[in-house]
């Protein structure tokens, strides 16, 4: 007990032992005792020496503590204890070590102090110096050390899961890359971390946040699976549930690790996108009317939010993928709300300045977007539109200088890649559209790049140059701006006030390198591929002779850039000269870069351009971002233009006249080849329609061929049918009739034949009026039945009435049916009989005297006439009755529909009435119970001495009670 008391703190008689040798008795108490109690007051007591005795804890007790990790897992406290001695002797975090009344002061880094102790020195020497990192190499020498840690994670018991958070996320900090490869190949080792989000103690579960910041840092594959444990929904469950931008510590916690998850992460921003997730995001940017007084910390969490925004739709993303998100962007209402924001008043400058740069990203090459943007008006009186609004705080020199940064970069962003707003941006310059009783755009940018302030200068010149980028239409335009320099001068159009400015700030202003820098970025990209622009700029004779002084000068440090500027410039004119001016052909041009400045001299000076430093800064990425105003030289869109023109330049300067010569022919050829070229793919067109056209006429004759063909067919059929029509008859009739007898014989039979005819179609009218009156009764029978199926609700007689009709139905059905087919018997006896009638006649005139012959064929052709009417007659009387039969049909189909709903009306009813029964079955049940139940407790009641009435009893009083009054009433 002595030594116990030593160790925490109380007298002992005798020498005081040293820590080292404390430790170590420590240690073996640790390793030596069996008691669990001991060995837990020995790590108790290594624990509240792990603070000031790091080196020795760490060096000595480090393999026993792991042990009791190991060994101990029943006993909490002990792992409890074991763990936070682990955590002290590895943190780095030196706010717990220090004494309150330091926390109180400053809490001081130890990582910091580290720091500072091996700056100068190797990594060996800071290696050495910084204990968390070797102590944390030791721990995870043995891989097994981490997953072991892993499973103490899966401990509910807040003793145990707490400090093994705060351990684990210690090692991460110290040796990142080292533990997230042991934890990625642990199994289900992201998982277990993904749980404590889900832990209902608030200190664990913001512990967790932080160990999962570490753990997602700079590696995509676990990025990746944490993103797909649905860390997405919970982390912004959690934020709207800790009050989102207005939350505290833990939201600003959880959009660092949105950051990390999203940030250069295409599987993950595509998840997110998928997920619905950015729809979610709208409500964050929800500010009321009265935004004094923000607080630090939503500042911190609004300013985290656009972050997030601005990585999903990043320049550096894909452009798929980024125009996807803009899209949902717009569509979710996302970037409305941050145009209300960009509009909004008492907005801190550092949120204003983040969100414009947000809003930037987010319309940048989207033309829906960009339209929308161009339609929002800023809440002023009269309203103006929101890009005139930030172009004055563009211009004006009081302004914040990232401010200032960020407006050019949202009208850049607005201009890139929209004609339609690089159109609308020019057309407030020319004199037909200017409007002297408001601001415009173009007054703006004009103002600025005229002003006194150099950064105006090149702010509005780099603008303008992007109102120009890649539109050789807006190029031409701007040449018609004409401005009014001075009262009673005449105006000058602006390439041309462009170069006076040059001129004089070359002269006057020498140290403005600023200014001149973005005027020749301005006319670089203004005239190039645009020879109009080229020769409007050399017409001044003054234009030429200035650049070849600038470039042939030996200036500065400061100056070489501007020189480049100006052999970019002189070179432009050269590549896009058409040869319109005598005086500046390319050939003279090149005669006098050779004579004033020299070849090689031109190329070394246009080469200062790229080897300035600021230039591959500004290359790197869209965004204006610069530390001072000083060093605002490049524009990143300017940066492609002098990457691709350098070389063209400086092959067109060495070139000779020869060359060009034979360069010109050579174009001239190619021309004529495309040329011809055209001509003969026309030519082509014209025949390849002319082909498809033929096509087109030979497979419709093909068609009509065809058609043809078979119509040919279906007559030679019908040809040979007659034929052979006429060879029966001929047969039929006789070969060679001899006599005249023989031929009033033929006639003879005719006449019976006819006289047959007769009688036989007078027996078929009879049938036929005897159909019609047959079917006249059956209307009357189905009109009758159809009264009585409306009026009967009974299914079973209407089945029955309907059986027997749908039998006579049949039966009449037949008889129609055998009277076509006597009809059309007949129709064919009356053809073969003319057909014989015909050859008879033919046959008999050339033997027969002349007078008779035509006394009996006069008779033949009246009894025919006389035939053929009945006929005829016949035919319709048949057609009138095909039609009743068609109509007799038609009503029994009603019939049988009506019987059939009838029929699904009764089984309706049948199925309600089984329903009925069942439901009356079970009330008839419950009743029964209710009764049995109420006798059961009468008897019980009964037993219990009370007096119960029973039913029977209820019902004679109540008979007698009517009796009584029934007396009563008698006797009134």
């Amino acid at each position: 007990m002595n030594f116990f008391r030593g160790v925490m703190g109380g007298q002992a008689a005798g020498p005081q032992p040293s820590g080292a040798e404390t430790i170590q008795k420590l240690c073996d108490r640790v390793a030596s005792s069996t008691l669990l109690e001991d060995r837990r007051d020995a790590v108790r007591a290594l624990k509240s020496l792990s603070k000031k005795y790091r080196m020795e804890v760490g060096t000595q007790a480090m393999d026993h503590l792991i042990n009791i990790l190991q060994t101990d897992r029943s006993d909490s406290e002990i792992l409890g204890y074991a763990l936070d001695t682990l955590y002290n002797i590895i943190c780095n975090d030196e706010e717990e070590e220090q004494d309150e009344s330091e926390d109180a002061v400053t809490p001081i880094s130890v990582s910091g102090k580290h720091k500072n102790v091996s700056m100068p020195d190797e990594n060996a020497q800071k290696q050495a110096d910084d204990l968390g990192v070797q102590f944390t190499d030791t721990f995870i020498q043995d891989p097994e050390h981490v997953t072991l840690l892993l499973t103490l994670l899966e401990e509910f018991d807040f003793h145990v899961r707490w400090p093994g958070v705060k351990l684990l996320t210690a090692l991460l900090k110290n040796q990142g890359v080292q533990v997230q490869g042991i934890i990625l190949v642990s199994p289900m080792g992201v998982s277990r971390l993904m749980d404590l989000l889900a832990d209902s103690r608030e200190v664990i579960r913001n512990d967790g946040l932080l160990l999962l910041q570490q753990l997602t840092k700079s590696n995509a594959a676990i990025q990746k699976i944490v993103a797909f444990e649905n860390a997405f929904e919970r982390l912004l469950d959690i934020i709207t549930e800790e009050g989102s931008s207005d939350g505290g510590i833990v939201v600003e916690d959880c959009l660092l690790l949105l950051l990390n998850l999203l940030k250069n992460n295409s599987s993950n921003q595509n998840f997110f996108k998928e997920g619905s997730y950015i729809q979610r995001m709208k409500p964050w940017f929800e500010v009321g009317d009265d935004n004094s007084g923000w607080s630090a910390q939503k500042v911190t969490n609004l300013h985290l939010m656009l972050q997030l925004v601005r990585v999903m739709v990043s320049p550096v993303n894909s452009p798929g993928a980024t125009a996807s998100c803009q899209k949902s962007m717009y569509q979710c209402g996302l970037l409305q709300q941050l145009c209300t924001i960009l509009m909004a008043t008492g907005v801190p400058a550092d949120i204003l300045t983040e969100t414009i740069n947000t809003v930037s990203e987010v319309i940048r090459g989207s033309q829906v977007n960009q339209d929308y943007f161009a339609s929002v008006n800023a809440p002023s009186n009269p309203p103006r539109p929101a890009i005139v609004v930030l172009l004055m705080s563009m211009v004006n020199e009081r302004q914040p200088f990232v401010l200032r940064c960020a407006v050019l970069y949202c009208f850049q962003c607005f201009l890139y890649k929209n004609q339609k707003g690089q159109g609308e941006i020019v057309a407030t310059l020319l004199p037909s559209t200017i409007d002297a009783n408001s601001i415009s755009a173009g007054q703006l940018l004009c103002g600025g790049l005229f002003s006194a302030d150099s950064l105006s200068n090149w702010c509005a010149a780099v603008a303008l140059a992007h109102a120009l980028q890649d539109n050789l239409t807006q190029k031409e335009q701007l040449l018609r701006v004409q401005l009014a320099t001075s009262l009673g001068k005449p105006p000058v159009s602006l390439l041309q006030q462009c170069t006076n400015i040059l001129s004089q700030t070359k002269s006057e202003k020498g140290s403005k390198v600023q200014t001149r820098v973005g005027l020749l970025m301005l006319l670089c990209t203004w005239i190039s591929n645009c020879p109009i622009a080229v020769t409007h700029f050399l017409h001044n004779q003054e234009n030429v002779p200035f650049l070849t002084a600038q470039i042939s000068e030996n200036l500065g440090e400061d100056e070489r850039l501007v020189q480049g500027l100006c052999a970019l410039l002189l070179g432009i004119c050269i590549y896009y000269n058409d040869n319109s001016l005598e005086n500046y052909t390319k050939e003279k041009l090149k005669q006098l870069i050779e004579k004033r400045i020299g070849k090689e001299n031109f190329v070394e000076k246009l080469g200062f351009i790229t080897k300035h430093e600021l230039y591959s800064r500004a290359a790197q990425k869209p965004q204006p971002v610069f530390p001072s105003p000083e060093q605002m030289l490049f524009d990143h869109e300017f940066t492609k233009l002098v990457k691709e023109l350098e070389g063209m330049i400086t092959k067109a300067v060495h070139k000779s006249s020869e060359e060009e010569k034979k360069e010109e022919e050579v174009k001239k050829t190619l021309e004529q080849h495309d040329n011809i070229v055209t001509q003969y793919k026309e030519l082509i067109r014209e025949q390849d329609a002319q082909i498809q056209e033929l096509k087109e006429q030979v497979s419709s004759m093909a068609s009509q061929t065809e058609q043809m063909q078979t119509t040919i067919t279906q007559q030679v059929s019908q040809i040979q049918q007659h034929k052979d029509q006429y060879n029966i008859l001929k047969l039929k009739l006789g070969k060679d009739n001899q006599s005249q007898g023989d031929g009033s014989q033929m006639n003879g039979l005719q006449t019976e034949e006819l006289t047959q005819l007769r009688e036989e179609m007078e027996e078929l009218r009879k049938q036929h009026t005897l159909l019609q009156s047959q079917l006249g009764d059956k209307d009357a029978l189905i009109n009758t039945l159809r009264s009585e199926m409306s009026q009967t609700a009974e299914g079973s007689a209407a089945g029955s009435d309907n059986t027997e009709l749908l039998k006579e139905l049949e039966a009449l059905r037949s008889q129609v049916q055998s009277q076509s087919a006597e009809i059309n018997q007949m129709k064919t006896e009356r053809q073969e009989l003319l057909r014989r009638a015909e050859a008879g006649s033919s046959d008999a005139a050339p033997s027969s005297d002349g007078s008779l012959d035509a006394a009996k064929m006069a008779e033949l052709e009246s009894r025919l006439a006389a035939l053929t009417t009945d006929t005829e007659r016949l035919k319709g009387e048949a057609k009138s009755s095909s039609e009743s039969r068609a109509e007799l049909e038609q009503q029994l189909a009603s019939v049988n529909s009506t019987v059939a709903i009838l029929q699904t009306e009764k089984a309706k009813l049948q199925t309600e009435v089984q329903e009925s029964k069942k439901e009356q079955d079970d009330l008839l049940m419950l009743l029964a119970d209710q009764d049995q139940k109420i006798h059961s407790l009468k008897q019980k009641l009964k037993e219990l001495g009370e007096t119960v009435d029973d039913e029977d009893d209820l019902d004679a009083r109540d008979q007698t009670d009517d009796d009584e009054e029934e007396e009563d009433d008698d006797e009134d």
